[in-house]
């Protein structure tokens, strides 16, 4: 696993929800309809965009915000690029 993508959709009754995948590669249709991918291994965004409006591509705070509300999935991607960086 190396990317995390958020896809945020506005429903039928107006409410809008959000969906989280973790991939190891990025498709086509990750990059047209993602709202935000996180690169885990490169440590960087490769799309934020919230209602239409580009955000700043700032790794640490971006990270930070979608941890609180996903830790496991977060730890789990760093995890995997810490063991990576350091073989035993």
């Amino acid at each position: 696993m190396r990317y995390m993508t958020i896809t945020y959709f506005t429903q039928p009754n107006g409410k809008i929800d959000e969906s989280v995948a973790v991939t190891t590669t990025l498709k086509n249709k990750d990059l047209a309809t993602a709202s935000v991918i996180l690169d885990f291994r490169a440590q960087s965004v490769l799309k934020c965009t919230m209602n239409g409006v580009t955000v700043p591509k700032e790794w640490k705070k971006i990270r930070d915000f979608y941890h609180q509300y996903y830790p496991q999935y977060i730890k789990e991607l760093e995890k995997h690029y810490e063991e990576s960086n350091n073989p035993s």
